[in-house]
């Protein structure tokens, strides 16, 4: 039998045979990058966050220690570091100003600031974020112009910057934005004229401009946008120009409204979009009789109102199964009214057609005066009213058509103790009386292609749902409100699944609370061709969700990784000094005896040159808690963990478990061992942890492959 110095004489040999250096190492130093790390201090240090929402980015590292709203790739790129992939910080009461260091992030897929309070001017360093996909800066108090760089951006998907006080003109430069396929830049003050340039853009669905201060001319080649869905421009000044004739031949678009632009000239004949389902020219100047083509059978809402239109009311108005609203009030139409128009459609319970012709020149109506359910006439201020002594078509009617509804859970059949704080009856569950703690969620749609929503509240859920991939019973929709735009606001309660395991109660655990928020920041939830285009206004976590936020797994390394960081604690120092350490207790260990975990042991204490003795309580800092994102490995003897020390030292912790628990006298003689032991292809004890029942031996950590690796060159 071997003695232990001839066996460690013979590991020498062996190990030394091999012409590369054996390092102990992960693939992965799990740090981030320290640039990226500066930068989000400056960011941080720019914003002003009043509610401590941004406390915990003074703790740790970025990427491991799950700072709020940073969430990270789960591998190391090429230069050994871990960087941000999405910046996260929706709706947390933030004012300050956006730091130029943002531009330093340089691995960024999705920038998120919505729904804050940030003042100040878009930094022009965001366009050296090559990788940027999302840039959402909506419903903030951004001032100045857009910057010429944000044109420069390869992968940029969607450009959200609505709702703030944006001047300055539309950069030309934004043509290049190839890969766009989003512009919503509503609701601020941008001016100018629209760069006929952007009729470039070859994935442009949705062009949202409107309420802004833009000027010049409708650029005809907008229409020679091959994919361009919604075109939205109302309320700017376009100062008596007219609407291209081309835009006849948008054969992709489903929206065009051009409300109150200062338009004049003819109303262009768009029966040929053939999926048209939303038009809304009304508050212009247009003149001339509308064009006779029948638009198309999609078609929802039909606004002309206030406008010089005269002629007649066409009969290509009748035979439209979907129309829920056409408004042709204050012009100058005369003749006859067709009745057809309102006797061809058949409605449900869920379904209004309103029809407004007021304040026109108009005579009499064309057939049947009857009216079915739920459709409603207005000719008040025509010479028919003159003549007729008809209220229903001649009544005063109220002006706002904008429908508000709660909805209301019903829990009647229901025993009679309530639910606990911050759980509710699940209203649609097909189970009854089902306790559950839903997440709140506040959604708007933001140019939607219809009117009148309890129509299509039914296929809205099938949608949502679909989307979310949840079941149907697990929406419900709280509330919804037409807001100026039209825009359509709702919240959304989403409700875990019934698991009769779990009793009268129950959550979404914290992986799929992650995956559903993922779903709306991320905009993976398919677009709709009647719904249009969404935002999340916010996403509330309360009850037992407080603390998701998001889920800590998303934003460290994954497991998969950490199964290949097994090298070098392991292969090197875990394997090394196993069978060290065994060799060693054969030969002085007579009694062995377990200690349990977590008890005070009365240790003998030594002094070695070079080894550290540390406590439990520094171990813990330095793996932050001996979380699971810092674990690099597991063997026979316990855990590795990569932990980093106040002074900046990276090192491999190896904990043993209580099966490996050594008598403290053995354990302190390994130490003394493995502390005299120096090989340049061994590394290096660092030292040592030996109290609260925990033995923990702290190895040098490098950083250059696996023992595999190295041995298999």
């Amino acid at each position: 039998m071997f003695s232990s110095r001839g066996a460690v004489l013979f590991l020498f040999l062996c190990l030394c045979w091999s012409s590369s250096k054996i390092v102990v190492a992960a693939d992965d130093d799990s740090i981030t990058d320290p640039i990226e790390v500066s930068a989000l201090r400056s960011i941080k240090k720019s914003l002003v966050d009043d509610y401590s929402k941004l406390s915990n980015w003074n703790r740790g590292d970025p990427c491991t220690s799950n700072w709020t709203g940073v969430l990270c790739f789960n591998t190391t790129m090429d230069d050994g570091y871990l960087h941000l992939r999405e910046l996260q910080l929706l709706n947390l009461n933030l004012s300050g100003n956006l730091s130029p260091e943002i531009g330093r992030l340089s691995y960024l897929t999705i920038l998120d600031f919505m729904w804050n309070k940030i003042s100040g001017s878009i930094p022009k360093e965001i366009g050296n974020i090559k990788s940027l996909e999302l840039l959402l800066l909506n419903g903030n108090e951004l001032t100045g112009s857009l910057p010429e760089e944000l044109g420069y951006l390869p992968k940029l998907d969607r450009i959200q910057i609505d709702q703030n006080y944006i001047s300055g003109s539309l950069p030309k430069s934004f043509a290049n934005l190839n890969k766009t396929r989003h512009f919503h830049m509503n609701n601020n003050s941008i001016s100018g004229q629209i760069p006929p340039e952007l009729s470039r853009l070859p994935s442009l669905v949705h062009m949202l401009l409107d309420n802004n201060n833009l000027t010049g001319y409708l650029p005809p080649e907008l229409s020679e946008l091959p994919k361009l869905l919604i075109l939205q421009l109302d309320n700017n000044n376009f100062e008596g120009t007219t609407i291209p004739a081309s835009y006849s031949n948008m054969s992709k678009l489903l929206k065009l409204s051009l409300r109150n632009c200062s338009l004049q000239g003819p109303m262009p004949d768009l029966s040929r979009i053939p999926n048209l389902g939303y038009l809304d020219l009304s508050s212009n100047q247009l003149n001339g009789s509308i064009p006779p083509g029948r638009l198309s059978l999609n078609i929802t809402t039909i606004k002309l109102s206030n406008n010089k239109l005269t002629g007649t009311i066409p009969s290509n108005f009748s035979g439209l199964p979907r129309l829920q609203r056409l408004f042709i009030a204050n012009n100058s139409l005369s003749g006859s009214i067709p009745s057809s128009i309102w006797q061809s459609r058949t409605l449900n319970a869920t379904e209004t057609f309103i029809l407004d012709f007021q304040n026109n020149n108009l005579t009499n109506i064309s057939g049947s005066f009857n009216i079915p359910p739920n459709v409603t006439v207005r000719l008040r201020g025509n010479p028919f009213c003159l003549n007729t002594n008809a209220e229903q078509f001649c009544g005063s009617h109220s002006d706002d058509d904008n429908e508000i509804d709660r909805s209301t859970n019903s829990t009647l059949d229901c025993r009679a103790q309530s639910c606990p704080t911050d759980y509710e009856y699940s209203p649609t569950s097909p189970i009854r009386c089902f306790c559950a703690a839903p997440l709140l969620v506040g959604y708007r749609l933001k140019s939607p292609g219809l009117s009148y929503f309890p129509a299509y509240k039914n296929l809205f859920e099938e949608y949502m749902t679909s989307g979310l991939k949840l079941n149907l019973y697990q929406l419900d929709i709280d509330s919804f409100r037409w807001e100026k735009g039209p825009r359509l606001k709702m919240y959304l309660k989403l409700f875990p699944v019934y698991d009769n395991s779990s009793g009268n109660s129950y959550v979404f655990n914290a992986s799929e609370v992650g995956r559903i928020r993922s779903m709306f920041t991320g905009w993976n939830i398919p677009d709709s061709d009647i719904f249009g285009p969404y935002e999340l206004i916010n996403f509330t976590l309360q009850g037992p969700y407080r603390d998701v936020f998001p889920p800590s797994r998303n934003s460290g390394i994954s497991k998969a990784a950490l199964a290949g960081i097994i090298l070098g604690a392991i292969a090197g120092a875990v394997t090394i000094s196993a069978i060290v350490s065994l060799l060693i207790v054969r030969a002085h260990m007579k009694n062995y005896h377990a200690i349990s975990r977590r008890r005070h042991s009365s240790k003998t204490s030594i002094k070695i040159d070079g080894v550290r003795s540390f406590t439990y309580g520094e171990m813990a800092l330095a793996t932050n808690n001996f979380n699971s994102s810092t674990q690099i490995g597991q063997g026979g003897y316990g855990k590795v963990y990569k932990g980093i020390l106040p002074d900046g030292t990276v090192v491999a912790v190896k904990r043993a478990q209580e099966g490996s628990l050594q008598g403290e006298k053995e354990f302190l003689t390994e130490i003394q061992f493995l502390s005299r032991l120096h090989h340049r292809n061994l590394v290096s004890l660092v030292g040592y942890c030996d109290e609260e029942g925990e033995q923990m031996l702290v190895y040098e950590f490098m950083s250059n492959g696996t023992l595999r690796d190295q041995l298999s060159v």
